[in-house]
């Protein structure tokens, strides 16, 4: 067992369970959730047949650490994270759409660019612009939030507001927001050496007001470059150093499969498995400037998980 990629516990007064990419959600009462990051990986809106071991933990880690480092910004859902793969808090209700910042050229908007496209999500990107390039200023993208198996669309605020998916003053209070968590992303980053690129957030209401949900600057929702040596890389048109999901997005490419139908997974063999999972631990310990201590699997990883969640939840 080197991998946690499906969870099935039933914990007293739940109400409810939702598996997304990544994570396994239980709903507790009306007013509670546990939220569990499994090992599962995705790219491309669909879930690889393997697990990646410590990616769980290591999102789970960093997404708490950074939950506590912007709730002067916007409150978010998090109570505590009693479990290294574990987080627990509030029940959002969540906006239908998906805040992407970016700041540089690259990934999916740069694969968009190069197919001649000069807007995205409405946004007008000028000519002439090379991979990796910095804008002037960061843009925001939305997406919109696809159902499990399903693709997330790339939407313009314009359309948001007009088919009514979230009300004018909410949106614009989520964008505002949204570069100030940024900006905080971006300073932080900058003291570990690290640029950050682009990053996605969620957010929901917690009475009423707005909230943000999910994880924050994880390698899963952010792409980070490394600072040093970055403008001359980019001076010689040379790939960035890069932590991120980016990477293993490029080796399914090359395989031959971006998400398309008809398209066959390649096969993830042992060493690209641990390949990735050592990039997901020299994100965390880049990022945060700790050393990670792995939690051993062991046989009764799954009876601690939940241990430690009902422990957390009786003291709600």
């Amino acid at each position: 067992m080197n991998s946690i990629i499906k969870t099935n516990f039933d914990f007293s007064n739940q109400t409810g369970k939702y598996e997304g990419k990544v994570r396994d959600v239980y709903f507790i009462g009306e007013k509670y959730m546990a939220m569990i990051a499994t090992d599962r990986i995705s790219a491309f809106d669909v879930i690889l047949p393997k697990g990646i071991p410590y990616k769980g933990q290591v999102l789970n880690q960093i997404a708490s650490l950074f939950l506590d480092q912007t709730s002067d910004i916007v409150q978010n859902w998090k109570i505590a994270s009693p479990d290294p793969m574990v987080t627990v808090g509030y029940k959002c209700k969540p906006l239908p759409i998906e805040m992407i910042v970016r700041n540089y050229l690259t990934g999916s908007s740069w694969r968009t660019y190069k197919s001649g496209a000069r807007k995205i999500c409405g946004v007008s990107i000028p000519d002439g612009m090379r991979e990796h390039q910095k804008f002037n200023s960061p843009i925001i993208t939305p997406t919109t939030k696809a159902d499990i198996g399903g693709h997330d669309q790339d939407i313009s605020k314009e359309e948001i507001i007009a088919q009514g998916l979230v009300p004018k003053d909410i949106y614009e209070k989520i964008e505002e927001i949204s570069y100030k968590l940024f900006q905080r992303g971006t300073e932080i980053a900058d003291k570990q050496g690290l640029i950050l690129v682009d990053t996605k957030y969620e957010f929901g209401l917690l009475n009423g007001e707005v909230c943000l949900m999910d994880e924050i600057h994880t390698p899963d929702s952010s792409r980070y470059f490394y600072k040093d040596g970055s403008q001359e890389k980019f001076d010689k048109g040379e790939p960035q150093k890069q932590l991120s999901k980016e990477f293993v997005r490029e080796w399914l490419m090359e395989n031959g499969f971006q998400g398309r139908e008809g398209e066959k997974m390649p096969e993830m063999r042992d060493e690209i498995v641990e390949k990735i999972s050592q990039r997901y631990i020299e994100l965390y310990e880049v990022v945060t400037g700790k050393k990670f201590e792995r939690i051993p699997y062991t046989n009764n990883i799954y009876e601690r998980i939940e241990e430690n969640i009902k422990n957390m939840v009786a003291r709600l």
